[in-house]
């Protein structure tokens, strides 16, 4: 008869630390996106667009200088958008990593002090990484030893190193037990899905991510190639009125351009947070049996993770029609979520190990 192998929660054992840190660092990504998407993704735009109205005036004018200058600060403006959404989708993603690394944690051939310090190593990699590409675009080269690299993407690497290091760590215990024939069977909590709110996080992530498939082939079928030749037409357009000095062609292409690049950024915005709300709605119903909260609140919390995690895409397709009404209702369906998370965090921080036998995480 095959022996049974239990997985614990139990306090400062490496899946209570990978939970806690992934739920954790999934808020601080969200919180961050909020407030980036608030107070600089629309002002940014902004500003890349009045800069390349402006070059392309400039040329129009035959002003080089000026048309130089106006693409400098656009590189500019697009390394700080870019810098945030990158701080953004990897704080998240790490996230995602370390709650599906804690689902792993049984069936790894490790002592529990090897993957204790691994998940610490884990964190602090998935921590340094984010937080070090942030400030990339403002420290810049400034007092760096390398020509092209400075201090903040040198510190970036090194938290990825961290991530590498730990991710090899439990790749060798995964593939120890399974190269070594170990057959015992894991009953693991996490895995018995057994609760309302467990089941509704469960049902309710399988639908979104199906919603974001469907939206991502309709997208594809209806409006992907429709958007490519827009792409190259419009600028060919710019090109063209530039070239003719044709100023009221220049306008209308800048324009038209604006618009598309519009259509095109709340279709991929909402396709990604639909398929990332559902796939942590699904990481998160294994691991409600930790949640330390009266059943009548999971539930209520589950709801509210999944009404926010529909509300959010949704209403960031309607931006382009509704304008300053939908973005509001989308960062108030992200406010929903972020609330849901966070009380299922300090639900799993108040658990106790109630369900554990013992600390052999």
């Amino acid at each position: 008869m095959l022996s049974e192998r239990y997985e614990t929660l139990a306090p400062l054992s490496s899946r209570r630390l990978l939970v806690l840190g992934g739920i954790g660092l999934i808020l601080v990504g969200m919180i961050f996106g909020d407030v980036f998407a608030i107070f600089i993704l629309h002002q940014n735009a902004s500003r890349v667009g009045a800069s390349l109205a402006a070059a392309a005036h400039a040329a129009l004018a035959g002003d080089s200088t000026t048309v130089t200058n106006n693409f400098q600060a656009v590189g500019g403006f697009l390394e700080n958008r870019g810098t945030k959404v990158d701080t953004h989708a990897h704080v998240i993603a790490f996230g995602y990593l370390a709650l599906m690394l804690a689902l792993l944690a049984p069936w790894m051939a490790l002592s529990a002090n090897t993957k204790r310090r691994l998940a610490w190593l884990f964190l602090c990699g998935a921590g340094l990484l984010p937080f070090c590409v942030f400030l990339i675009h403002y420290v810049g080269l400034a007092h760096s030893p390398l020509k092209s690299i400075g201090w903040a993407s040198i510190f970036a690497d090194l938290g990825g190193l961290f991530v590498i290091i730990a991710l090899a760590g439990y790749l060798y215990g995964l593939g120890k037990r399974l190269l070594s024939g170990e057959c015992a069977a894991v009953q693991d909590h996490p895995l018995a899905v057994s609760s309302f709110a467990g089941q509704l996080l469960l049902a309710g992530g399988v639908f979104l991510v199906m919603l974001g498939f469907l939206h991502g082939s309709y997208y594809a079928a209806v409006d992907l190639y429709r958007h490519e030749a827009l792409d190259y037409s419009i600028l060919s357009q710019i090109s063209m009125g530039a070239a003719e000095k044709n100023a009221a062609a220049v306008e209308s292409g800048l324009a038209a351009y604006s618009q598309l690049q519009g259509e095109k950024a709340v279709n991929i915005a909402a396709h990604a947070h639909i398929i990332e709300f559902g796939l942590l709605s699904i990481l998160l119903a294994f691991f409600q049996p930790y949640v330390d909260l009266r059943e009548i609140w999971k539930r209520r919390w589950a709801f509210v993770l999944l009404l926010g995690s529909l509300l959010l895409p949704a209403c960031v397709l309607l931006e382009l029609k509704f304008g300053l009404i939908a973005g509001g209702l989308a960062d108030m369906g992200g406010l929903f979520v972020i609330v849901a998370l966070l009380a299922m965090w300090i639900g799993v921080l108040r658990d106790t190990g109630r369900l554990d036998a013992g600390d052999t995480a």
